[in-house]
């Protein structure tokens, strides 16, 4: 695929200041910088993709109209405050000064991209956090902190990993989580919340052997939002030349309309 032929495809990223890196100049600490993973951006242009990251300040209904695909990734939890949980679980820091605290800013941009994403019905995939996120902008709620089981979802292990015996996620028949991975898969696992009730038109199509929910779809749209980290899986994972596929067929039905 030549890169005139190639899909843009949008990753979504965190913000936070300067001086939390090591080295950085003093005088320049107080100013922000946009991070992004770039094992994202690696594995999309692998797949054939173009890799765009977002910033909070892209206009969300506007990128879209650019844009053959969103991929939202993983982070902090998000707000309780959009899904009807307990707030006082939000402590007062700056999420500027602590990229894993409750950041708002962030949460307000994704689930703009996801419904403009969704209006526009370009594809959507959506990787951990970005799974909750894209659950919570069609209405549902989530689980505040999974107890103790018998899988472990927090995992110990350092990325890239192909994840633990245990955490072995069951597919539905018929589903596109099925189509890419089989009637199951070992994955990796880093998360302590989990889909509750899900949004409008989501179904489950991927659950852990505890009932965990770990793959979500919205039937016939190309949507789909996986529990686990596909970018630092330490082998291959479809879900990247899924995203890239489906992001060509977008761009190539929107050059025939402009040629209407």
């Amino acid at each position: 695929m030549s890169p005139r032929e190639s899909p843009l495809i949008g990753v979504t990223g965190r913000r936070f200041r300067l001086s939390l890196i090591a080295g950085a100049d003093a005088r320049y600490g107080d100013r922000c910088a946009d991070s992004f993973m770039a094992d994202f951006a690696t594995r999309i242009a692998a797949a054939g993709g173009l890799p765009v990251h977002l910033s909070y300040d892209t206009d969300a209904a506007g990128v879209c109209e650019w844009l053959s695909a969103v991929v939202v990734t993983g982070g902090q939890d998000v707000h309780p405050a959009y899904w009807g949980g307990d707030t006082s679980v939000v402590r007062d820091i700056d999420p500027r000064a602590d990229p894993m605290v409750h950041d708002a800013e962030r949460d307000e941009y994704e689930l703009a991209l996801v419904r403009a994403a969704l209006e526009r019905r370009i594809p959507v995939l959506a990787v951990c956090r970005g799974l909750q996120v894209l659950n919570v902008a069609l209405g549902g709620t989530l689980i505040a902190d999974l107890p103790a089981g018998p899988v472990a979802h927090l995992s110990a292990e350092a990325a890239p990993t192909d994840g633990t015996a245990d955490h072995v996620v069951t597919f539905a028949p018929g589903s596109t989580a099925a189509s890419l991975f089989g009637g199951s898969a070992r994955t990796n696992s880093w998360h302590h919340q989990a889909v509750d009730r899900c949004g409008a038109g989501l179904v489950v199509t991927g659950r852990a052997s505890d009932g965990v929910v770990e793959a979500v779809e919205l039937p016939g749209a190309p949507v789909l939002g996986v529990q686990w980290h596909p970018e630092w899986m330490a082998g291959s994972d479809p879900s990247f030349a899924w995203v890239v596929a489906e992001a060509a067929r977008q761009l190539e039905s929107q050059r025939e309309r402009s040629c209407l």
